[in-house]
């Protein structure tokens, strides 16, 4: 399309030059379009982008977490020092409720009242997810005979107690506890400890124990925050100590994970987590609404999130920037959306190679391809949380009832972790076991490499066994 090409093209001129020196905000690489309105995109057209500009581009937004740690440190200490007394003290300053019972025991709470469709919508959510999960289960148990006589194995064992924390500050979250508590029930894991902010008169939001109860879930702290994560991390009067802690959450809640895996409370964490995201690549056939819809899907998630689309020459960007900010300036969360556009963009690649290019270097939490033949893109897709392929299948999906998990890495860690899977409830034991006739075999050459290394017990340890000298 002409004249879009001729849009992209001027507004690029107007902003020749133009740079953004806020540390929180992406830079403004000479080729851009300046966004002129709450809810408006910057755009960048890649080819025009130097190498400099094309790496400030990737940053995500600043979160400083040296000043967070000093923030969130003194709450961990006091936690683990005075347990559930410290827990009940933060929740009143930060929260404004005065808890009675810090955790509870879900088999002795009562069912929640909910409507019929708000039942029937997790029921199907869970089922679907159940069987995800339980299609993982076994998958990583190994039965290898190496060589006549060596038997080496590799066999899964469920952790022993997982905490879950489920968001519930500026939106209530039951699906996250769907997502976390239903591969942990699969998994066997014995103690489940949920941990999730409590309403003004002290209960819990009644969708959340819904999920709760039908996923097994054994015990339920009644906080949020950081005194959450190290309730569960240390263990309290009440609350049970746990092995790994897993779920998203707000910066002070990813510093306390942080912290405590690093600390005395040993305790693993799920992953690192930054602000929510999405990426989505879109042709000139999606329709302008529905990308819009999708970019602001994951925008409304919080001020620090980020969205960014990328797209063709051929693609009418104004249409769908027009979208976004139609559609973000009705949401009920408008406030909260327009300040995740602020560093958010789209940006004009040449084709799919550059588009794949762009993605995998981005490595975004959500990717979605809305394209024609989206199946014909996956193996080009290295790095990405969980990707969503072709017109009909919004990230919405994903967050709530496909089945995949919504716990996912971000910024940019899918390049290095998965999201949760069953996996991360279980973890593996190695077992070898030889026959005489398997010693007698891989014995000698055992020792030889022991007495390379200088071990003379480890050569002992075999040749004593053998008769050998």
């Amino acid at each position: 399309d002409p004249s879009s090409r001729a849009r992209v093209a001027g507004a690029r001129a107007g902003a020749r030059g133009e740079r953004a020196g806020a540390r929180r905000r992406i830079a403004r690489p000479a080729g851009a379009t300046a966004a002129t309105t709450a809810f408006d995109m910057r755009t960048y057209v890649e080819r025009d982008l130097t190498a400099e500009e094309r790496v400030e581009v990737m940053r995500r937004p600043r979160v400083d977490f040296t000043s967070i740690l000093d923030t969130v440190k003194p709450i961990v200490e006091a936690v683990g020092t005075r347990g559930d007394a410290a827990v009940r003290e933060y929740t009143s300053k930060f929260d404004g409720v005065d808890l009675e019972a810090v955790t509870v025991r879900v088999d002795e709470l009562p069912d929640p009242v909910l409507d019929d469709d708000v039942k029937k919508a997790f029921d199907v959510a869970y089922d679907n997810i159940a069987a995800f999960h339980a299609a993982q289960a076994k998958s990583g148990d190994v039965d290898v005979t190496t060589m006549p006589g060596v038997r080496c194995r590799r066999v899964s064992r469920p952790i022993g107690a997982v905490g879950l924390y489920v968001p519930g500050g500026t939106a209530v979250l039951p699906s996250t506890a769907l997502m976390l508590a239903v591969p942990a029930k699969i998994a066997g894991c014995e103690r489940v400890v949920l941990a999730t902010p409590p309403r003004k008169d002290g209960s819990i939001v009644p969708e959340v124990l819904y999920v709760a109860k039908k996923a097994g879930v054994t015990h339920i702290l009644k906080a949020g925050g950081a005194q959450a994560i190290a309730a569960m991390g240390f263990g309290t009067e009440t609350c049970p100590k746990v092995d790994k802690l897993f779920g998203p959450g707000n910066q002070f809640v990813t510093a306390a994970k942080m912290s405590l895996q690093n600390s005395d409370a040993m305790v693993s964490i799920d992953m690192p987590a930054g602000p929510s995201e999405v990426l989505v690549i879109a042709d000139k056939d999606a329709p302008a609404a529905h990308v819009a819809a999708d970019l602001l899907s994951q925008a409304e998630h919080g001020p620090d999130s980020q969205v960014v689309l990328v797209t063709f020459p051929d693609v009418d960007l104004k249409a769908i920037t027009d979208a976004v900010a139609d559609q973000a300036s009705k949401l009920p969360r408008a406030e909260i959306t327009a300040k995740a556009l602020g560093h958010s963009y789209a940006v004009v690649v040449d084709d799919m190679a550059a588009a794949c290019d762009f993605s995998n270097r981005y490595a975004p939490e959500h990717l979605i391809v809305n394209v024609e033949n989206a199946e014909s893109w996956l193996p080009q897709l290295d790095n990405a949380g969980s990707i969503f392929l072709g017109r009909w299948t919004p990230e919405s999906v994903g967050d709530y009832a496909s089945g995949t998990n919504h716990v996912l890495p971000t910024y940019g860690y899918s390049r290095m972790y998965s999201g949760v899977s069953l996996d991360s409830f279980v973890k593996y034991m190695t077992v070898q076991e030889l026959t005489k006739e398997g010693l007698d075999a891989l014995g000698p050459h055992v020792a030889r490499m022991a007495a390379v290394e200088g071990l003379d017990a480890h050569r002992s340890a075999v040749t004593l066994r053998l008769g050998i000298d």
